[in-house]
């Protein structure tokens, strides 16, 4: 573009041979050529900025960084520097280094043990020139490391896409306005600003600091937090010295600033921490140990009966090769090396289904944790309500009464003085005007396109504002400190001093009623400020408590020359309305024998009128407050927190206590929150959840779990989903091990008895590519019973293989056996030759158990009619495709000479369905007795009770 300007600009001003000819240029065409001669000259200065190393940076100037980094302090960063930077420094974010190809991975499905004996064995074929079935089991063997490398590949990809689920965000000053951006889009240069709860999404050198204070234990390991300054550093030090350096993935903790940002992705110090967490393996959840121990025992038990029968074939006379090939396809079809994968496969598409319903699980083992959970503490503000907080009544010092209408953050609305029912509008009545204007400029949320940018509570206070007509009355002052909210404090305030020079400096403070009182020694009167007496601070309490009963979130405002000479103001109350779903979800969950606890910094009263409206505990509600529990020694909480339902006026280190002495008593505790408060809880809990719209980057950051539309209702259905996964699991058991064990015991018993072996090596491996492929797989997708979620939840303790599932695989194992038995009896000749039809009745009756097995394990306790037929799309295509394959080996010629297998009449095909549909209607009769029987013992009980 420019080079055509400039050739443009050579033309106009043309030389001829005659003498010099000057063409002026016009006017916008030579503003256009200044234009893009200086973009081109800011572009190359973008280019050549350099992330800045902390040490260097922490010894720079405002100035000096201003200079560095080419930015206005200001305004931020212009979109057109931005995106040049970007072409240079990439992301803000780190990526996976993956280097090891694919095909390597292919290869290292290779070392499994097993793998490696069958293609001895094809090995061995080659050598006695039976290449037919050397071909033929190296096909097998490609088929089944294809699937487990397939299956390998989904997990990997799936965990993938869930890492990108919860993109951090921050706040960014570009083009002169703040920004709600992801931390991703930030380059060298750009204007980051920092408040409590927010965490680091970059190195920063920070430019203005307020209070601040950061935790930097992610990145130093010291447990104390770490203050921090804006002023220039002078002396050597090491990293953890670098007091006006804040890095990324550390928390704000107190207070707020602003810096500019000297390192992104892998330029910043987390990138070391991040290349050390690469190298590190994710550690296997309790089920999966579970299930590697039991392949380990079936593994030490197959090859027990494996060495039985080559030993007892080889005794008898027999081929030692064939022997010797029988018994490794054997040990690939008995042992189940498919578990491990399935678990993983079961556990990711249960965390994506969640996805779906806007469920974020940060860690794959919280999915199984889930179906244990027995107790839920649930943080009340934006988690068990609404997160639109709306001002609703207004108590004025002197006795004024005002209702508010209209909800949400924005102006509709009006404010109406009580009982006259008169509007109110700026300061038309100046005690509520002040009270309102206290409201507002005690204030860190800004309102956007109906949005809050801060706390819902915070919001509120602006959008009553905005109803008064006082939106703009924060601007009649410029704030000069700031004393930030803290769960311990329960107050926060500012200092201001007017645009009005005459004026004096004054102080903002809102907080807890019992908190702010104790700093005012006066009242306001009609804008005349009284003395505090004990009768008038009587009136405010009981003002208070009434407002406070009504389930309303009562804030106490007051304003003054200096903190402890406060004038008080009045009392706003906020509701924060239940959430549709919850009273619902609550009386599910109690069903379901789930415990759910109100854990609140509020006011008794309002908790307990909250924990009503939402039917927590069918309305028979025990409270405790903040305080008995932190007088209460930890073992005798730990007898009676099971018996409290709403825990009122709590901090952190209660909310910790209460978590700990639960846990004590045995209980697998969820604990939901979104403040920064909630962190200790969260991280402390079995289960933490986060609320993902109004939650703090801190809360994010402790939980395991991540509620995208803060909706309560959602961990329904996580646990609903955590308990169906494990009846999965169970399922898939069921159905391998009664698999394996017959086929296991088949080949034992025709071995012990001298007879020939019902089926051949290849065949046996078919069994195997049904067993561990798709009729296997789709049992971990069956959808979750809606039943599931009434039954209690399950004892952490429980082995997935309980004395009745051992003894539904026997019986469907005992039953499988005795038909194929049955078969091959019936079908050998008198002189006990091996003959193909013989093979074939016997292979395919074995195939046709298996998959009237598998429909029959796709529940434990109900009836296919009551399932579904239909339901599980996955595992009619897989049954429908096994059928198919069936046939194919039996019909067409070329798998014939490789399965040794003959054409069967449709008479043998009907006989062999009817034979094997037995273990299909045995099971189904088992579950209607199961069913008869637990009806009959809960008739005797309630017959007993009453």
């Amino acid at each position: 573009m420019v080079e055509t300007r400039f050739s443009k600009f050579l033309q106009k001003l043309g030389f001829s041979r005659a003498g010099h000819q000057y063409e002026a240029l016009e006017r916008g065409e030579l503003e256009t050529l200044f234009d893009e001669q200086c973009e081109l000259k800011a572009s190359e200065k973008d280019k050549t900025v350099i992330a800045l190393p902390p040490k260097e940076a922490s010894k720079c100037r405002r100035e000096d960084l201003a200079k560095a980094f080419y930015v206005d302090l200001q305004n931020g960063l212009s979109e057109f520097s931005v995106t040049q930077r970007r072409l240079v420094h990439g992301w803000n974010e780190f990526v996976a280094d993956n280097t090891e190809p694919m095909w390597k991975k292919y290869l290292d499905q290779f070392k499994n043990p097993l793998i490696l004996l069958l293609l001895a064995s094809a090995l061995v074929s080659v050598l006695t020139k039976e290449y037919e079935d050397a071909i033929s089991i190296a096909m097998a063997v490609l088929i089944v490391v294809t699937v487990a490398f397939i299956q390998e590949y989904r997990s990997e990809k799936s965990l993938q896409e869930l890492t990108k689920l919860v993109p951090p965000e921050c706040n960014c000053i570009r083009e002169g306005r703040l920004q709600h951006l992801l931390a991703r889009d930030l380059v060298p240069g750009d204007i980051v600003c920092l408040s409590i709860g927010d965490r680091i999404p970059a190195d920063i050198r920070l430019t203005e600091v307020t209070d601040l204070l950061v935790d930097e234990s992610s990145f130093t390991g010291e447990a104390e937090p770490c203050s921090k300054t804006d002023t220039p550093l002078t002396g050597e030090g090491d990293l953890t010295t670098l007091r006006n350096i804040v890095f990324m993935g550390t928390l704000v903790q107190y207070g707020k600033g602003q810096g500019v940002v000297i390192g992104t992705g892998e330029k910043s110090q987390f990138g070391e921490v991040f290349k050390m967490m690469q190298a590190e393996e994710t550690p296997k959840t309790p089920l999966q140990k579970n299930m590697d121990n039991l392949g380990k025992q079936l593994t030490l038990f197959s090859f027990c009966i494996i060495g039985i029968i080559m030993l007892t074939g080889w005794l008898q006379g027999k081929h030692l090769l064939s022997m010797f090939t029988i018994g490794v396809s054997l040990a690939v079809a008995a042992i189940p090396e498919g578990l491990p994968i399935v678990v993983m496969v079961t556990l990711v598409l249960g965390v994506l289904r969640m996805a779906k319903k806007q469920v974020i699980v940060k860690k794959l083992p919280i999915v199984e944790t889930l179906g244990c959970c027995n107790v839920i503490c649930s943080d009340k503000t934006g988690t068990l309500t609404a997160n639109e907080m709306t001002v609703t009544q207004l108590v004025t010092s002197d006795g004024f009464h005002a209702e508010v209408s209209g909800v949400g953050y924005n102006s509709q609305g009006t404010v109406c003085l009580l009982p006259s029912k008169e509007v109110i509008k700026e300061f038309s009545n100046i005690s509520v005007g002040k009270l309102v204007e206290a409201g507002c400029v005690a204030n860190n949320a800004i309102i956007r396109k109906n949005t809050v940018m801060g706390q819902p509570t915070e919001g509120a206070l602006i959008a009553l504002a905005m109803k008064m007509g006082l939106s703009d009355i924060k601007d009649s002052y410029v704030r000069t400190k700031e004393i930030p909210f803290s769960s311990e404090q329960k107050w926060m305030a500012v200092k201001c001093s007017p645009k009005n020079e005459e004026e004096e400096d004054i102080y903002f403070m809102k907080g807890a009623f019992e908190e702010v009182i104790r700093y005012c020694t006066m009242y306001n009167n009609g804008g005349i400020p009284l003395p505090l007496t004990p009768q008038q601070q009587s009136f405010c309490q009981q003002e208070e408590r009434k407002m406070g009963s009504l389930g309303l979130r009562v804030l106490a405002l007051a304003s003054g020359p200096e903190l402890g000479k406060l004038t008080f103001l009045g009392l706003i109350g906020i509701i924060d309305p239940p959430r549709a779903g919850v009273k619902e979800a609550m009386q599910v969950l109690s069903e379901s024998g789930v415990s759910v606890k109100m854990i609140t910094g509020d006011a008794l009263e309002t908790a307990l009128a909250i924990g009503r409206n939402i039917g927590l505990c069918n309305g028979k509600l025990t409270a405790m407050s903040g305080e008995q529990v932190e007088s209460m020694e930890q073992n005798k909480l730990a007898e009676h927190v099971g018996k409290v339902s709403v825990f009122f006026r709590t901090s952190p280190k209660h909310k910790l206590k209460i978590i700990k002495a639960l846990q004590e008593s045995g209980a697998i505790v969820a604990m939901t929150g979104d403040g920064v408060n909630d962190a200790v809880a969260l991280k402390s809990a079995d289960i933490g959840i986060s609320m993902g719209q109004t939650g703090t980057d801190v809360s994010k950051e402790a939980a395991n779990m991540i509620l995208v539309d803060d909706d309560f209702s959602a961990i329904m259905s996580a646990v609903e989903e955590g308990k169906g996964i494990f009846h999965n699991i169970k399922n898939f058991v069921r159905f391998q091990l009664s698999t394996s064990i017959s086929a296991l015991s088949l080949i034992t018993l025709s071995t012990m008895c001298n007879l020939p072996n019902p089926l051949n090596a290849m065949q046996i491996l078919w069994i195997n590519i049904i067993m561990d492929g798709p009729p296997a797989q789709s049992l971990g997708v069956e959808p979750v019973d809606k039943d599931t979620l009434r039954q209690p939840p399950r004892n952490v303790k429980d082995t997935i293989l309980s004395r009745a599932l051992i003894l539904k695989i026997l019986l469907s194992a005992s039953v499988i056996i005795s038909g194929t038995l049955f078969i091959f009896w019936k079908e050998i000749p008198e002189d006990k030759a091996n003959t193909p039809r013989t093979t074939t009745m016997t292979f395919t009756c074995f195939v046709f158990f298996d998959l009237f097995n598998a429909l029959t394990c796709r529940s434990q306790t109900k009836l296919i009619f009551e399932i579904g037929f239909l339901r599980n799309h996955m595992f009619l295509y897989s049954v429908l495709g096994s059928i198919l394959g069936q046939l194919a080996v039996i019909y067409i010629p070329p798998l014939q000479k490789v399965f040794q297998t003959e054409n069967l009449g449709v008479l043998d095909l009907l006989l062999l369905t009817g034979l094997a549909s037995s273990v299909f209607i045995l099971s189904e009769l088992l579950k209607l007795c199961e069913k008869f029987c637990s009806r009959a013992k809960k008739a005797q009980t309630h017959h007993e009770d009453v």
